[in-house]
């Protein structure tokens, strides 16, 4: 088990990460599981969910649960919050981390490329937090949803995430 800043702080909890199969989502699941929470992970690729499962597990010690799942489809973020909780019970803790992003001009980025990190970042965003609202345990129940600088200070190449994440904040 990895150094916990308090190992038994979540003990009983439940906490649901999107976008949690990499980068800073994963290191916020584990943390999670490293603190006592069951943790459940989505994220696109089954071989990496099945990777964050693992290694939040080998991290932790605790019980995790890895889920492929686009935030996209509403439908699919409704299943996995579903499992989560039969599998957990209720959600304490849910991060809708899930995002995507690329360096490009705009006058580069094509309606598609702009619709598509709208499309997971900020209804992504939605989509998690609408299809936990029966799943959440209430009252006390922490939503919580990462964004991004950009969304309120300019940079360079990056209008599709900044457009994204305004809309989130």
């Amino acid at each position: 088990m990895s150094q916990c800043f308090s190992e038994n702080l979540l003990a009983g909890k439940v906490a649901f990460v999107a976008g949690g199969t990499r980068g800073i989502n994963l290191g916020i699941a584990k943390a999670f599981a490293c603190a006592g929470a069951r943790v459940a992970v989505i994220g696109r690729d089954a071989e990496r969910a099945a990777a964050a499962q693992a290694e939040i597990e080998q991290a932790s010690g605790g019980r995790a649960l890895g889920m492929p799942c686009d935030v996209r489809d509403y439908a699919a973020v409704e299943t996995a919050i579903k499992t989560t909780a039969e599998a957990f019970g209720k959600i304490d803790i849910l991060v809708s981390g899930a995002a995507g992003n690329f360096f490009s001009p705009i006058v580069g980025l094509s309606a598609n490329a702009f619709k598509t990190v709208v499309d997971i970042d900020l209804i992504g965003t939605f989509n998690v937090f609408r299809a936990s609202f029966d799943y959440l345990t209430k009252p006390g129940a922490s939503l919580i949803a990462i964004t991004a600088g950009q969304a309120e200070h300019a940079v360079p190449f990056q209008a599709h995430a900044a457009a994204a994440k305004a809309g989130v904040n």
